[in-house]
C-alpha cells in the first residue's frame, strides 16, 4: 500500500524570517501535520517535533540557515537519526551512487517506500533502503503509529454509526473491540518510545 496519501509541499509566499526557528508553524501546515521523512502525525505529540536542514547547516557555503525550502518538520526521532548525514558533502549534490537524500516534498520521495497491511514502511529502491536505515524507520514506533492512526479513524467510523443506532449491539460490540485494540497499541507506543529515550541516552 502506500507509503502515505499526500506528498508536502512547502509554501513559496512564507515571510523570510531571520531564525529559521520562527517557520515551525508553517512547516507544520505545509506537512500537514506529520513528520516529513516518516509521515508520522505530530498529535498528541507536537512538542516532540523538530526542524531540521535537508542539507546540514555544516556543509552549507551558499545556502542560508533560514532558507524555507531547505527545511523540513520532522519527529525527533527521524532528525536525531539523519543528524548531520551528506554523503558527497557538497550542498548541491544530495546523491552519490546508491546514498543521499531526496527532499520529502518531492513525489519520488513517495516511490522509495511503502507499507505492507500491517503498517510497517517498506523500501523499495537502493536509495530509499539507505534513507530507510539512515533514518531508521523500521522503529516499531512508526508502525504502532500508523495502526493507532488507522483505528482512530475507524473508531471514529463506528461511533458516528451508533449514534443514529444507539440501540444496535453490533456496532457496540466492533466500536469496543476497536477501542481495546486501540488501547493496545497506545500501551505498547509507550513501551515502544521509552526505549527509544533509553537508547538516546546511553549514546
Amino acid at each position: 500500500m502506500k507509503f502515505r496519501e499526500v506528498c508536502p509541499k512547502r509554501s513559496l509566499d512564507v515571510v523570510e524570517r531571520t531564525n529559521y526557528r520562527d517557520y515551525r508553524d508553517s512547516l507544520r501546515a505545509d506537512f500537514n501535520n506529520r513528520c516529513g521523512y516518516c509521515n508520522d502525525l505530530d498529535e498528541p505529540r507536537k512538542e516532540y517535533f523538530e526542524i531540521d536542514h535537508l542539507v546540514p547547516q555544516k556543509i552549507m557555503v551558499n545556502k542560508k540557515k533560514n532558507d524555507y525550502q531547505n527545511l523540513v518538520y520532522t519527529c525527533h526521532s527521524c532528525n536525531n537519526a539523519k543528524r548531520k548525514k551528506w554523503p558527497s558533502g557538497d550542498e548541491n549534490i544530495p546523491i552519490v551512487g546508491e546514498e543521499g537524500w531526496i527532499d520529502p516534498c518531492s513525489e519520488e520521495y513517495d516511490k522509495q517506500f511503502s507499507r505492507d497491511d500491517n503498517g510497517n514502511i517498506i523500501p523499495l529502491t537502493p536509495i530509499g533502503k539507505w534513507m530507510y536505515n539512515n533514518l531508521k524507520l523500521y522503529k516499531p514506533q512508526h508502525n504502532i503509529l500508523w495502526n493507532i492512526e488507522q483505528l482512530d479513524m475507524i473508531c471514529q467510523d463506528f461511533a458516528e454509526k451508533l449514534a443514529g443506532n444507539p440501540n444496535e449491539l453490533v456496532i457496540k460490540d466492533k466500536l469496543l473491540e476497536c477501542l481495546l485494540e486501540y488501547r493496545n497499541f497506545s500501551k505498547r507506543l509507550f513501551t515502544a518510545l521509552d526505549s527509544d529515550c533509553q537508547t538516546l541516552r546511553a549514546t
